[in-house]
């Protein structure tokens, strides 16, 4: 017993300046703290006064250039003859039974992947045959939906 009223007492000793310490240092702790002030919503600020129109952003850099002519490759899957032709854009010509009309032959920028891009116009003579209207890939060949069990319509580039 003796013991713990020692330890109690140095503890007491130790810890008595701390203590007195910080009760000095913090400020005294109100017993009746006042309300808070009311207060009025602050007045909306005036709007900012119209600045200067920035000048425009300068225009993207093309995603593709356009070209005079389209190079094509033709199929005729039946008698497995390749057959290389080159149209110029607004022109059309037959193949088979097909009519094909380049409306445009864009190719990539010299800073870019290469690649070339056709817009054409494929009529098929034959009954009940589907044409197609759209854009073909060089390197991407399989994304045009031309289907045809006869013809087989490639681009090869651009000319021109």
């Amino acid at each position: 017993m003796r013991r713990r009223a020692a330890v109690l007492l140095v503890l007491l000793l130790v810890l008595l300046p701390v203590l007195t310490a910080r009760a000095q240092e913090s400020p005294p702790a109100e017993t009746n703290p006042a309300p808070a002030p009311v207060q009025t919503p602050a007045p909306a600020p005036a709007p900012a006064p119209p600045e200067a129109p920035a000048a425009p952003a300068p225009p993207p850099p093309p995603a593709w250039l356009p070209r005079a002519a389209a190079a094509l490759t033709l199929l005729d899957k039946i008698n497995a003859v390749p057959r290389t032709v080159t149209v110029k854009v607004g022109q059309s010509m037959t193949f088979g039974a097909l009519t094909i009309a380049v409306k445009a032959c864009d190719v990539r920028p010299p800073d870019r992947a290469q690649d070339a891009t056709a817009f054409l116009d494929i009529a098929d003579s034959h009954a009940g045959m589907p044409g197609f209207r759209g854009w073909i890939f060089q390197n991407e060949p399989a994304a045009d939906m031309f289907q045809d069990p006869v013809y087989d319509v490639r681009l090869a580039g651009c000319a021109g």
